[in-house]
């Protein structure tokens, strides 16, 4: 006879784990119990014979439920207890010194699904069916450990049929904390936008509703959304005139794969993801030509859609005629999602005609994830729903806050090893996303069980909100405050996430404040335990009115011209070649005089070296889009202009020393003869090809295996494209992230990375600043 005690870490809270532990213990005729640890994962103790307590560490280890994550074992060989039969023993509130991880919110099942068809089924037609296997879980989660009384389910006390599920170990719901049915749950109710209730089945109606072309706020399991008819014209621009995006590309929800297949084209790993527990968004190629309205994403090859992930979207699908609907966030631009009942009506009501909502509290809230493949890889663009709260394992086991940036905002918080990324936060130039990222700072510290801190990390952007809020919660806590700089941030997350020990480091987006005061935005990077060194970049170019750059590109087109030209020959170019770009501007031909004049005189001309801005000057350039309503919208269009280009006109760029001459690219455009797709696509291959040939360079001499990619513009296929295969023809190893947005959103992970490096005393504060 033998006894011992096991602890178990990682994702073993939430996913069924204890009763799994149950039936393997039984099946191996063992007796002791199970119990959660809180914060710490799962305690248990067996005994029996020193074979069965094999077998079963076997299949604790093989068998596991299909979401457990199973980090580490602990086991200890203890005297025997005398235990009679084997059981689950009531949760402990406190810990025992590990991490548990609490899963993502997760994709109804298929067995779910099953039963919310099924007339017969108790929970027919019930849109909050859940099992262990499925359901929200970060979304509800108040505190550890993950039971009932922790979540926002306390409010709905369970019927005796949903009660003895519950508590039956062999049954599929036990102690799947959401558990609950029509007599005993939450519901939904209809309203009108003036806040007067419909009678009758709430959903059967929003959903003839939409088939009307009303736009309807449903609230699902992260938020609110905005629904309507993606096959309706009139509807989707309706829903644009009244969000005020009059570009940006709507997100949508398909019936099935099959309806997918109608209208994008996908490949046999988008359908996986696209059926994941996850269920992201995912951006795929239209097809061509494209069934539906292109006012769903005017100018762009790509289109973004995800499956139903509840049954509240079963249900819709179930009584609608249409297959598709717009599926968007309900908020006004740069405003985080609407969550709340109570504000709902308010700042809702010139958005939907009609509101879906239910009584069930939204704790945390979390949008759509968003992912596209670049190359045959995920690239995650937006890591919140279906993600969050997942750690990214660092080699430091530092207790820390990386504030992340100040666009795409993510906040990561690192302990024992792990850094845990927030939920999507958003735009922290803003007040209302602000204060939305501190509370989410509060919950996360809360539920990770973070007490005092050994250090917050932020940008070196001095006037980035959250560097001030960085500054302030060091100060409030007397905790050492760090910044680093935003690329070499970039970098390090690809360090973070394949765990490697040096890199040469391509980060190329639209713009991070540079440790010379200039902004940054087209870099090689050489980053190791020991050193971080800027090793090239793009030539500095004017940016006439600074960050006004980013929304009338034509300023930076006029910018990086004025290097090459005289003044009034710039005037003259952009009259002949684009001139509609003139009335693009605010002002129109006197800002354009205005632009001029500040190049002529230097007044309110920032530098930059910006990958991102030069990529805009270039969709001017070529009359694809003048003006920016979204991030990233020009560099996006001018993408999708360059994938019909056919003919590689050889365009190069030159490098001096440490400096890409990107203005030569400009030359040979404007010389061109070819149609505009033939130049975009050339322009793209040209700039995979100055960074690939620089990197390898630069990786052969510092004596580097390892070449990666991050920033903004590595979800650009052709230039990841270009890059990776000049890396791997010169046997070097290419690298970019995969599960850490390689944009802003991910810049936590770097920061965090960094942050280690820094405590370790591998770098200094100079070497993250200067």
């Amino acid at each position: 006879m033998k006894s011992y005690h096991i602890h178990v870490e990682g994702i073993v809270q939430g996913v069924g784990f204890r009763p799994f532990v149950y039936r393997i213990a039984h099946e191996n005729d063992l007796r002791g119990y199970v119990k959660n640890l809180g914060d710490a994962g799962v305690e248990i103790v067996i005994e029996g014979k020193e074979e069965d307590i094999r077998k079963f560490l076997r299949d604790l280890k093989e068998k596991k439920p299909p979401l457990a994550r199973i980090e580490r074992i602990k086991k200890k060989e203890i005297p025997p207890q005398g235990f009679d039969r084997f059981y689950i023993e009531k949760s402990s509130q406190k810990g025992a010194g590990g991490d548990s991880i609490i899963p993502p919110d997760v994709a109804i099942c298929d067995d779910c699904i099953r039963e919310l068809f099924d007339p017969a089924d108790k929970r027919y037609m019930y849109p909050f069916i859940v099992c262990t296997n499925c359901g929200p879980r970060f979304t509800i989660i108040e505190d550890l450990p993950y039971d009932r009384e922790n979540t926002t389910m306390r409010e709905f006390d369970m019927c005796d049929f949903c009660e003895s599920e519950y508590r039956d170990p062999l049954n599929r719901r036990y102690h799947a904390e959401p558990v609950c049915c029509p007599v005993c749950g939450p519901s939904y109710r209809l309203y009108t936008n003036s806040g007067e209730e419909i009678t009758g089945d709430p959903l059967k109606k929003a959903a003839r509703l939409i088939d009307e072309g009303y736009i309807v706020a449903i609230k699902g399991i992260g938020g609110i959304h905005l629904a309507c008819d993606a096959t309706n014209e009139q509807a989707v621009e309706e829903l644009r005139r009244r969000t005020f995006r009059p570009q940006k590309p709507f997100a949508l929800m398909a019936r099935d794969l099959e309806t997918i297949e109608s209208f994008a084209i996908l490949d046999e790993d988008e359908r996986t993801e696209l059926t994941s527990y996850r269920r992201p968004i995912l951006i795929l190629r239209k097809k061509d030509p494209f069934p539906l309205p292109e006012k769903l994403a005017p100018g762009l090859h790509t289109i973004g859609v995800m499956l139903p992930y509840a049954g509240t979207h079963y249900i819709l699908f179930h009584w609608s005629k249409s297959p598709v609907y717009v599926m968007t966030s309900a908020n006004y631009p740069g405003l985080p999602m609407a969550k709340d009942n109570e504000s709902a009506f308010e700042e809702l009501r010139n958005l939907a005609d009609y509101f879906l909502l239910h009584n069930r509290k939204i704790l945390n809230r979390a949008d759509d994830s968003v992912a596209r493949f670049v190359n045959g890889k995920r690239a995650v663009i937006r890591r919140s729903r279906g993600f969050v709260p997942l750690p990214i394992d660092i080699p430091f086991t530092y207790t820390g806050l990386a504030l992340g940036a100040e666009l795409m905002n993510a906040f990561g918080v690192a302990k024992n090893g792990r850094v845990y990324p927030s939920q999507y936060i958003g735009n922290t130039g803003k007040l209302e996303v602000l204060n939305f990222m501190r509370e989410a700072i509060e919950h996360f510290k809360k539920i990770l069980r973070v007490g005092k801190l050994d250090l917050v990390i932020a940008d070196l952007h001095p006037t980035y909100n959250t560097t001030k809020l960085g500054m302030e919660l060091a100060e409030e806590s007397g905790t050492e405050f760090l910044q680093v700089q935003h690329h070499y941030a970039h970098a390090a997350s690809i360090m973070a996430e394949h765990g490697l020990d040096e890199i040469i480091g391509i980060a190329l987006d639209g713009v991070g404040y540079g440790t010379d005061g200039n902004v940054w935005g087209g870099e090689v990077i050489y980053l190791s335990y020991e050193d971080v060194e800027r090793l090239a970049h793009i030539d500095y170019y004017p940016l006439p009115g600074g960050d006004l750059a980013s929304y009338y590109p034509l300023r930076a087109l006029m910018g990086v011209l004025s290097k090459l030209y005289p003044v009034e020959e710039v005037r003259g170019i952009i009259q002949k070649h684009c001139p509609r770009a003139i009335e693009s501007l605010k002002y129109g031909e006197v800002e354009f005089n205005v632009i001029l004049n500040q190049l002529t005189r230097g007044i309110n001309v920032s530098y930059a070296s910006s990958t991102g801005r030069i990529l805009d000057a270039f969709s001017v350039l070529l009359n694809v889009a003048y003006r920016r309503t979204y991030e990233g919208e020009p560099a996006m269009k001018l993408e999708s202009l360059a994938l019909k280009g056919k003919n590689d006109l050889g365009f190069r760029v030159p490098v001096e020393g440490e400096t890409i001459k990107i203005e030569e690219l400009f030359i040979q455009a404007l010389e061109s003869r070819a149609n505009p797709a033939d130049i975009a696509y050339s322009v793209h291959l040209a700039l995979g090809r100055a960074f690939g040939e620089i990197a390898i360079e630069k990786a052969g001499e510092f004596g580097v295996r390892a070449i990666g990619i991050s920033g903004g513009v590595a979800y650009n296929e052709l230039i990841v494209k270009t890059i990776r295969k000049m890396t791997e023809t010169n046997g070097l190893k290419f690298y970019s992230t995969y599960e850490v947005p390689r944009g802003d959103n991910g810049i936590n992970v770097g920061q965090a990375f960094l942050g280690g490096l820094y405590l370790e005393g591998y770098l200094s504060r100079e070497d993250l600043m200067m």
